[in-house]
């Protein structure tokens, strides 16, 4: 039976499960996550990463260790063997359950091992006190006897955590640090019983078992950090929905699990239900509780039209919505994904030191060894000479040189979590923290984007009415802004008869034989028509080319701007400001936020080569855009940022996504990393300044095993606690900024919205 079940772990996913359960990226790339359960060090990483990556049709693998998840892109068409690849390495795998549930299993056997050789150690201690106060004889050996009864089932128990993956490794032709640790441990025990067994006066049972006591502290106090610094997203997939009731087309009802959703699907969503998908409303209104996805803690008003995303509480009423996105591909879980990727970046930090931990076992090995047969020839006392080579065995490990990086990453990018701020790979926390300039678009980012009719109260009402039902066929901004400053028009239909939208000019409607033009005045009024003389531009309503009525807007700027520039001002950076408006509009905005440099309608491909040039001239920039035509220069900065109402490309293309409304959310991240990148280069020193001193005197003998399984825990310990710093500090919340008005373009802010 057991035979059975190790030849189907084996087996793995089929292609076509791997197929279906991945998801598309675009550009041809899908992505499949893998759980490799077994992953536990930087040499496992390094393996895995560089014999997945050399599967033909792999783009990149990341490995997450703190989740114990790879993430493979592969170019669509044959689906690689990956979980045959990964087997083969000893890493058994399959298919990650983001929704599996359960209490942590590796926690449980650290601590009972943890116990177990606590309470080995502290036994074979008293025990060595005796020896040590000057038993012999009869009385010598049988405490050594009794030492060794106690040591045989810790070292089984409690370091069958070691011996099992050192022996994985060895199996399919690997090394990692346990290597060395389940030899040293070895080593210091066989020595301990040949001595027992010979009536030796020495034994090391206390330092073989202290050394897996101390060991485990480490292993045990690392993995506790990373879920504590992991929390948060934890609780994030905790409240997600786990299923809803489905409309079918026949009206009756059922309940579906969130994974058998799919798009087109019609959700009912009862008043306290959070939305399991994102969804568009097609029936009912409600206020919608958005806090979990956004940090606001204003509810949000829905109606029929508008979109919800997947993680928000319906507050007050019942909604019907169609579902847009399968539970995979919804915001949800993009933000997990997002808070997971942010700790297994590749900077240039982790790559150092994940090159350190692969160069480790050899190196460590060869010391040994070395240390060994030069205190043989020194001295010729070869149990002096091994005592020594097992201390510089055990001291050696890089331990701290491994979570140097790591540890800092994962407590960032929980801080960034907490504030909104979603970090999609730990490599873009580096970049950040070296740009000198900060560039932000215009709509979207430093405004809100949604602009407001400013002069209804002066309209005649029946133009507005008419002018209303016209712009309620029209997504585009300005159309949604007339149409909601007349919402009596509930049935537009009655109003006019035929409706045709005419992109980048406006909207072109009939009705009684008259031909009506919503949209910009060079295109609505005409030439030839009886205008007495009223020349006009921006946005305007016209019956036959003749003015009825022209509308002005504003915009209000963004919560969080004003203080937001200033902030990155005092942190030493230059701000520049892009937009596709008109040069007055862009000028009143950057003289309101105090905005030196601006460049006014700027297109696409004029932002992407503004970034660009910063880029030539040796500046590092971050962007910070929204819309689709952002896209380009969020892809050429050095480091990008995009609020969470981007489109899907701009989220795509930003390292950073704040969920948060205000602006402040930039300096944080700012500050954030620049922390961040003081802890890596502090651990650094910690992790080598260690090893500089410890091993020459380890190398002349002045440590002995239990030292140096001390010393080896407490520098672990040292480079965990410095990196939890960053968790504790609390920063002053800036309050909301006041909305200033804005006067905005007429109909070409099309170009920036």
């Amino acid at each position: 039976m057991a035979l059975e079940l190790e030849r189907a772990a084996h087996a793995g996913s089929s292609a076509e499960e791997l197929e279906l359960s991945s998801r598309p990226l675009g550009n041809g790339l899908r992505q499949i996550d893998l759980s490799v359960p077994s992953v536990h060090c930087g040499a496992c990483i390094q393996s895995i990463e560089r014999a997945l990556s050399r599967l033909d049709g792999v783009d990149h693998a990341r490995v997450n260790l703190s989740t114990k998840r790879v993430s493979v892109h592969w170019r669509e068409g044959n689906v690689p063997p990956l979980v045959e690849t990964l087997n083969r390495l000893g890493y058994a795998a399959h298919l990650f359950d983001e929704g599996a549930e359960g209490r942590d299993k590796t926690l449980s056997e650290l601590i009972r091992a943890l116990a177990v050789a606590g309470f080995a150690a502290g036994n074979i201690m008293l025990l060595s006190v005796s020896v040590w106060s000057g038993a012999d004889g009869a009385t010598r050996d049988l405490f050594h006897l009794v030492s060794a009864l106690i040591a045989i089932p810790a070292m089984v128990f409690a370091g069958g955590i070691y011996f099992r993956s050192a022996w994985s490794a060895l199996r399919y032709g690997r090394m990692n640090m346990d290597v060395p640790i389940a030899l040293g441990v070895s080593l210091a025990f066989g020595m301990s019983l040949y001595e027992t067994i010979n009536h030796g006066e020495h034994a090391y049972f206390d330092a073989a078992v202290s050394l897996l006591f101390f060991l485990l502290i480490g292993r045990t106090l690392d993995h506790v950090m990373r879920d504590r610094a992991r929390a948060a997203v934890a609780g994030l997939a905790k409240l997600a929905p786990r299923g809803a009731v489905v409309v079918r087309e026949d009206e009756s009802r059922g309940y579906l699990s969130v994974a058998s959703i799919e798009p087109g699907m019609r959700l009912l969503i009862a008043a306290g239900e959070r939305v399991p998908v994102d969804g568009r409303v097609t029936y009912g209104s409600s206020d919608l509780d958005c806090s979990l996805v956004s940090g606001e803690s204003e509810p949000q008003r829905v109606q029929p039209g508008d979109t919800v995303r997947a993680g928000t509480l319906n507050l007050t009423g019942s909604l019907t919505i169609e579902a847009i996105a399968a539970a995979k591909d919804s915001f949800f879980a993009e933000m997990v994904r997002l808070m997971e990727a942010a700790e297994g970046g590749r900077a240039r930090y982790r790559r150092i030191a994940d090159r350190a931990s692969a160069l480790y076992s050899p190196v460590v090995h060869l010391t040994a060894l070395l240390t060994f047969i030069g205190w043989m020839v020194a001295s010729g006392d070869w149990h002096r000479a091994i005592t020594i080579a097992i201390a510089v065995l055990i001291i050696t490990c890089p331990c701290a040189l491994g979570l140097a990086v790591p540890i800092v990453q994962v407590v960032a990018a929980r801080r960034l979590f907490e504030n909104g701020i979603m970090v999609k790979d730990g490599s873009a926390m580096e970049r950040l923290a070296e740009i000198d300039t900060v560039v932000f678009d215009k709509t979207g980012t430093l405004t809100v984007g949604r602009p407001v009719l400013s002069n209804a109260g002066d309209l005649n009402r029946d133009t507005l009415a008419l002018a209303s039902a016209i712009a309620w066929h029209s997504r585009h901004p300005l159309s949604r802004a007339i149409a909601d400053a007349y919402p009596q028009s509930a049935q537009p239909h009655a109003l006019i008869e035929t409706v045709a939208e005419r992109p980048g000019y406006g909207i072109e409607a009939s009705k009684g034989g008259k031909v009506y033009r919503l949209g910009r005045a060079d295109w609505a009024i005409s030439a030839t028509a009886n205008n007495d003389g009223i020349l006009s531009s921006g946005t305007v309503l016209a019956e036959n080319g003749c003015l009825l009525a022209s509308f002005q807007f504003e915009d209000r700027i963004r919560d969080g701007a004003r203080p937001a520039i200033s902030e990155l001002k005092e942190q030493g950076l230059a701000v520049e400001m892009l937009s596709g408006d008109r040069t007055e509009t862009a000028r009143t905005v950057s003289e309101a936020l105090a905005v030196e440099h601006f460049e006014a309608e700027a297109l696409p491909r004029d932002k992407a080569a503004r970034l660009s040039g910063l880029s030539e001239h040796g500046c590092k920039a971050l962007m910070v855009g929204d819309g689709l035509n952002d896209a380009p220069a969020l892809a050429a900065a050095y480091v990008s940022m995009a609020p969470a109402t981007a489109a899907d490309v701009g989220r795509n293309a930003a390292d950073f996504v704040f969920l948060r409304e205000t602006l402040t959310a930039v300096p944080f991240a700012v500050e954030i990393s620049r922390k961040a990148d003081r802890l890596f280069r502090q651990n650094f020193a910690l992790a080598i300044g260690y090893n500089a001193i410890a091993v020459p005197i380890a190398i002349l003998g002045y440590v002995t095993p239990l030292i140096a399984a001390v010393a080896m825990s407490l520098s672990s310990i040292l480079v965990i606690g410095n990196a939890m710093r960053l968790g504790g500090e609390e920063r002053r919340p800036y309050s909301g900024a006041r909305p200033v008005g804005e006067r905005m373009a007429p109909w070409d802010m099309m170009a920036d919205s």
